[in-house]
């Protein structure tokens, strides 16, 4: 049996939550812009669990930005998902299952554009959100009357354009934009993007400040471990449990957060926000961003090639292997959180750092390292980048971790073959997708330079905003673990790191 609208009826309710039907008739208010499994498991999640407590009574259109992923699964199963919250609390298991129903349909990118369009003349829906990856918000020089646009906020543009038009760039027709990209003020950064491509488009003075008056872009920032996908154990353990398949079931920790950047008239209309104190609206973010986003997703970033390379499949099997937990603590708890203000309303560094490893020790969230190195050259100029250069702002010292990261991540991005359009990597006689926009240039350079050379060009390219080149001491260290990595394997390399919490693991 697999999951879907007409089906539930069949479902055992003990194992988990079923939708009761009335959450199906609710109207739509929310445009959302990918698919994947962080937005579906976090403004998923608390949009669900409001609509469920009668509060904020409205469900999502998601738009599918990769036609290809998943393509069959939401329409067979009528957007339904199921979440499974596997967590710890003080030796203590925490397990909830329930079917989230707040999707009401998956429209599909490029065969569906027109239908997106016409949410645009929708007068319940007054808020979009997106996560197109780190990527995604860029600014791409295109005519946006092309269908669809290339870009995400290309789409955004021609959505708000059509938007304008079918209400007669009314006041009160306005969006709530909320971007959940990983990347620091994404509101703001998507308005000067979507502001400067209308420009770019020539739209008309009148549109232009509608977009600016009566659209708001809000930073916000979301925050749950969630795995791209269940592993195979534990998903046919599940879907024996619950006696169904589901191909789009998700697995969490029980920790959430989505903080978005607004006032009291923004939480009126979020009203979900209302019904868990871990969806919240709060007029300044950016503290949240510094010492929980930063940490977490820094230190994921740091360490998923060097876990890779060291024969750790997963963010499990990492922290429980001696060494390599120990290193990521190190990374985490020194280099890390002493490049952060030490201490904050949120509490201490060393508290918060307590808090984030305890989430990577959930024995039940089996997080891939391979997943987290998708886009890996983004992910290192977003949540790396600021580390390293903080660090630099008070100490000349080589942060000899995060010159480990680096040096890793120039290996991991070693594409050895090139077929069907990918570039793919090798270690221990397996190959592995380079799923990087970057792939095709580090495919060209380890073709064709020294291991110093190719340093050099990388820590000098303009991809980063600034020389790395400049920072006292780095670049001979990325050279020198860069060489240890391929000459003595990952082992030798951490260990020839001089740190005495590494040393005595």
């Amino acid at each position: 049996m697999i999951l879907s609208r007409y089906t539930l009826k069949n479902i055992n309710s003990d194992a988990v939550t079923v939708p009761e039907e009335l959450l199906f008739n609710l109207p739509e208010k929310v445009l959302q812009f990918g698919t994947g499994v962080l937005i579906r498991a976090v403004p998923g999640y608390f949009i669900d669990k409001a609509n469920r407590a009668g509060v904020f009574n409205g469900r999502i259109v998601a738009v599918r930005m990769k036609p290809a992923v998943n393509a069959s699964a939401f329409n067979k199963q009528d957007g339904l998902y199921t979440h499974c919250i596997r967590d710890t609390k003080n030796g203590e298991a925490i397990e909830e299952t329930f079917i989230n129903s707040s999707i009401s349909r998956v429209l599909n990118v490029v065969e569906q554009w027109n239908e997106v369009l016409d949410c645009a003349h929708s007068w319940d829906i007054q808020v979009i959100i997106s996560d197109t990856t780190e990527v995604g918000i860029e600014l791409v020089a295109e005519d946006i009357r092309h269908l669809p646009p290339k870009s995400y906020p290309g789409k955004l543009l021609a959505f708000l354009y059509e938007r304008f038009q079918a209400f007669g760039g009314s006041a009160h027709s306005g969006m709530i934009i909320i971007p959940t990209e990983m990347i620091t003020e994404n509101g703001k950064k998507l308005e000067s993007v979507v502001l400067e491509l209308a420009h770019l488009n020539g739209l008309e003075e009148e549109f232009i400040e509608w977009l600016e008056n009566h659209n708001r872009f809000c930073n916000s920032l979301v925050d749950r471990i969630v795995p791209c996908q269940p592993d195979a154990n534990s998903l046919g353990y599940l879907e024996s449990t619950l006696e169904y398949g589901d191909e789009l079931l998700i697995i969490s920790e029980n920790y959430g957060l989505w903080a978005i950047e607004g006032d009291e008239s923004l939480r009126e209309v979020l009203s979900f926000v209302q019904v868990d104190g871990r969806a919240c609206v709060e007029e300044d973010i950016s503290q949240r961003w510094e010492l929980k986003i930063d940490m977490l997703n820094a230190t994921h970033t740091l360490c998923c090639g060097i876990s890779f390379f060291y024969g750790r499949d997963t963010v499990k099997e990492a922290m429980d292997d001696q060494v390599l937990s120990c290193f990521i603590t190190y990374m985490m708890t020194e280099e890390i959180a002493g490049a952060m203000p030490s201490k904050t309303d949120n509490g201490t560094n060393e508290e918060l750092a307590g808090e984030l490893l305890s989430r990577l020790r959930n024995p039940y969230v089996n997080h891939s390292w391979l997943s987290i190195a998708n886009n890996y050259s983004a992910k290192m100029r977003t949540r790396c980048l600021p580390i390293l250069l903080k660090h630099y702002e008070s100490s000349d010292t080589v942060p000899q971790g995060i010159a480990l990261g680096f040096a890793a991540y120039i290996y991991f991005l070693k594409p050895v073959v090139r077929k069907n359009d990918g570039y793919y990597g090798e270690h221990n006689g397996e190959t592995y997708l380079v799923e990087d926009g970057q792939a095709e240039v580090f495919f060209k350079r380890w073709s064709g330079l020294s291991v110093a050379s190719l340093v050099q060009v990388v820590l000098s390219d303009a991809y980063w905003g600034c020389d790395l080149v400049s920072l006292p001491g780095f670049k001979q260290s990325v050279i020198e673990k860069l060489n240890l990595i391929i000459n003595n394997g990952m082992r030798e390399t951490i260990e020839s790191i001089p740190t005495k919490k590494i040393k005595a693991a």
